[in-house]
């Protein structure tokens, strides 16, 4: 069995809205067969995939790939105002909702979340695990350049704790890119740099020291985390403005988190294999994305010459006891 952590979808409500509102995104449907997403700071190009999940199910069966966990991706909801955030983070998760229950064990999805307005942002959470049946939600890793260890978050790491889902870390474009704006560094380089940032504030703001029971998936292999984590403890035992806030090396609060294998390099698989351990890895492909590959998330996973059961974890058995499906 295989269960793709990390894929996006832009259900057709969300899509809709856009056509015919006054939103920040922007949608160009003029310019060529697939829509473009436009936003502050990056775009992205809809292929059918984005779109329209029978593309998605013939692009899955030609791959073999059994299972979807949808994520609605860059630009998110945030980036509205906090109504018309609420209000698309509902009709998303809503659509979402009714894909997993038209294809059960196809599709499962994680949350939108209105993550400009704290508090929705957890009443939502709450709403699409208890009464939707989603299994868990996204986090982005700024909310306009407000960081994820913003005290206005403490309760909705407390509800996902208590809930017991987890929250996808996922990149957005750092606040100011700077240098990043051109050669499309941003989805390139920023992303990663911007996880790395805002996993690196959860830990030093004593979000999971305060939270055990917290689960976080880092996109992307973890950004440059998995890379800078013994630079991390070397700061923790040298800065007292660092040792002081928690109890713990880093690598032990990132020794907690899973990552998805949306880096399709062997030797950066095996060296993150390594470190934090196969129980923490998880499949991804970033598909549909232009920068994403299902065929190459399998192979790059299967081609690492692990124990068959060590494989099975890394395809499906890790994602399915984290998310309880």
């Amino acid at each position: 069995m295989t269960v793709d952590i990390h894929n996006h979808f832009y259900p057709a409500a969300y899509l809709q809205a856009l056509r015919t509102g006054d939103y920040r995104a922007s949608l160009t449907e003029d310019a060529g067969p697939d829509p473009v997403l436009a936003y502050s700071g990056d775009y992205n190009v809809l292929v059918p995939g984005h779109r329209d999940i029978a593309a998605r199910l013939e692009d899955m069966d030609a791959v073999g790939m059994d299972t979807h966990v949808l994520s609605l991706t860059t630009p998110g909801v945030h980036i509205e105002g906090i109504e018309a955030g609420r209000e698309l983070a509902r009709a998303v998760n809503e659509d979402f909702s009714a894909i997993s229950r038209d294809y059960p064990g196809r599709f499962y999805a994680l949350a939108a979340l209105p993550l400009q307005d704290p508090a929705a942002a957890t009443e939502e959470l709450t709403h699409s695990v208890e009464m939707l049946g989603l299994v868990g939600a996204t986090l982005f890793t700024n909310v306009d350049g407000r960081t994820l260890d913003d005290p206005s978050y403490a309760p909705l790491y407390a509800a996902a704790e208590s809930l017991g889902v987890p929250l996808f870390i996922h990149p957005t474009s750092p606040h100011d890119p700077g240098a990043l704006a051109d050669y499309r560094l941003v989805p390139l380089l920023g992303f990663l740099f911007d996880t790395t940032t805002a996993i690196s504030r959860l830990i030093f703001g004593g979000i999971l020291e305060r939270h055990p029971g917290l689960k976080l998936i880092a996109a992307h292999l973890g950004g440059t985390l998995p890379y800078v984590a013994e630079r991390l403890d070397r700061g923790y035992r040298v800065y007292p403005e660092i040792s002081d806030l928690i109890p713990h090396p880093p690598s032990d609060y990132l020794a907690r988190i899973s990552y998805d294998t949306v880096s399709f390099d062997q030797g950066a698989l095996r060296f993150v294999l390594g470190s934090m351990g196969a129980d923490r890895l998880l499949l991804g492909s970033d598909y549909p994305h232009q920068i994403g590959d299902m065929s190459r998330a399998l192979w790059a996973a299967r081609s690492l010459g692990l124990p068959a059961p060590t494989a099975e974890r890394i395809l499906s058995g890790n994602a399915r006891a984290l998310l309880g499906i």
